[in-house]
Order: C-alpha cells, then sequence, then structure tokens
C-alpha cells in the first residue's frame, strides 16, 4: 500500500501541466471580456455560441484581440484579476503592445 502511494506521488510530479490562457475578446458593442481558459479556440466558439458567459451572449459577435500564454490555472487566474483591474486604456495599450499573431480560426455561429 505504502508502495502503490510512492508511486501515485511519483506521477503527479512528473505529470506535466497544461498550458493555459488568459484572452481578452471585443464585443460588438466595443467593451472588453477578459477570462482564462486551456484552450482557445473551443472557448471562442463557446462564446460565439452563446454558450460561454452571460456577457458575451448579448453582445455577440465577440473578437479575439489578445491572449497570453500561463504557467497554470493559478497564474492565469491571479493574471485576469489584474488585467480586469486595468483601465480600458491600459487595456488598449496592452492589446496593442503585446499583440500576437494568433493561428486560431473562430467561427461566428448565431441561432
Amino acid at each position: 500500500m505504502v508502495h502503490k502511494m510512492a508511486e501515485r506521488q511519483k506521477a503527479r510530479r512528473k505529470r506535466v501541466r497544461d498550458p493555459w490562457f488568459l484572452y481578452i475578446l471585443r464585443c460588438q458593442n466595443n467593451t472588453f471580456y477578459t477570462g482564462v481558459t486551456k484552450d482557445l479556440e473551443r472557448r471562442l466558439k463557446m462564446h460565439n455560441n452563446g454558450q460561454a458567459s452571460r456577457y458575451t451572449r448579448a453582445r455577440r459577435p465577440v473578437t479575439l484581440v489578445y491572449h497570453e500564454d500561463c504557467a497554470g490555472r493559478a497564474e492565469a487566474l491571479i493574471r485576469e484579476c489584474a488585467v480586469k483591474a486595468l483601465s480600458r486604456k491600459e487595456k488598449e495599450k496592452l492589446i496593442l503592445n503585446g499583440k500576437k499573431k494568433s493561428k486560431i480560426k473562430y467561427y461566428t455561429v448565431f441561432p
């Protein structure tokens, strides 16, 4: 029994953490929405299908304007809080200075 516990602990240490992402969306009414996810493409589709958040559901379509990699969920959530505390001008500056070319394709689907 002790041997199995030791093996489980080793396996936990060896696990490679999946990357988490902080993202900013521009809504149809030109407001920003900030969130975190493990799968940007899936999450963007969910937002545009009205299945992700109440805020974006009423402001579709949304466009991914910024994203950054985070080491883990905790880091992504901490970064999300920091970005949400920024003013609109500061968020715009972040988006312009940190613009990454995204390979993520997204589709707008309306009912």
